[in-house]
């Protein structure tokens, strides 16, 4: 079946008490249950639709639409785990299974992993796979530093976190030159610090040519690029620095102070805000 996995515009054959059956490529009928039906649609209408398998293995359509299709990555949390294999959340009733034997490392419940949906054509049904080196491919020769790039932050290590680039490359943002909070599943823009010989590349968030300022001020900054305020200030209890930044209130003002000088940051009487022309 074709349109397994993906997102289609199938027309309605007939309806029936359970709901509607929609017209494949092949010539066979697929069922959208009646729970994604609105009552306003009628034979011969094409409704856009998902479709992949029900708990019993058999082909179903539905208008959710997945985090992720056939052949395509995303970062997915794992529901359940058995001897067998793993559960994943995707955004639909029925969740994604991945195989004991497709699986990189031993998943946790409530953790999250970089997966890849595939086709079992043993079984003709959609699985996951966390292998994902299996799937990536060496950065190409001309990809140049400073290069900006979109990817998507999918594991923490003890070096810093590794981004997937065009759900084909790999890449790294060293952990001691984050200063800003990144989350799993998330996308950012990065720039190419060096492309390696093994064909992996180290990546930076700062672009290139941005003055890097000290640790603190650099922290302060990348919270100020993803939200646009933050609600400390000179006057702001020490307790409260401590809490939110992990610094003391006076490395606290010495940060803020070096990048209003630099023009980075404006300070407002209830905290203080990413300058608009950075």
């Amino acid at each position: 079946m074709k349109e397994l996995g993906l997102i289609s515009k199938l027309p309605i054959n007939r309806f029936t008490d359970f709901g509607a059956y929609l017209a494949l490529s092949s010539g066979e009928e697929l069922l959208l249950p009646k729970g994604y039906l609105t009552g306003e649609e009628k034979e011969g209408d094409e409704l856009e639709v998902f479709v992949y398998t029900d708990s019993e293995d058999r082909p179903v359509a539905v208008t959710q639409k997945p985090l992720a299709l056939l052949d395509e990555f995303a970062v997915l949390e794992a529901k359940e785990v058995t001897s067998f294999g793993a559960f994943m959340d995707w955004g639909l009733p029925k969740d994604l299974f991945v195989p004991k034997a497709e699986m990189g490392k031993n998943m946790e419940v409530g953790e999250k992993y970089l997966v890849k949906v595939c086709v079992d054509y043993k079984t003709n049904r959609l699985i996951g796979v966390s292998k994902y080196k299996d799937f990536l491919r060496l950065a190409p020769l001309d990809w140049e530093a400073g290069k900006e790039l979109e990817g998507v932050v999918f594991e923490e290590t003890e070096l810093g976190f590794k981004v997937l680039i065009d759900d084909e490359y790999e890449g790294l943002l060293y952990k001691n030159e984050v200063f800003q909070p990144l989350r799993l599943g998330e996308k950012r823009k990065v720039y190419i610090k060096k492309n390696r010989e093994d064909g992996k590349l180290d990546l930076q968030l700062l672009a290139p040519g941005r003055v890097k300022y000290d640790e603190g001020s650099e922290k302060i900054l990348g919270i100020l690029e993803e939200k646009g305020f933050l609600q400390l200030h000179d006057k702001s209890a020490p307790e409260m620095i401590q809490e939110q930044l992990g610094m003391s209130k006076k490395h606290f003002k010495q940060c803020i102070g070096q990048l209003y000088k630099a023009k980075m940051i404006q300070i407002e009487p209830d905290g203080i805000r990413l300058n608009a022309s950075n």
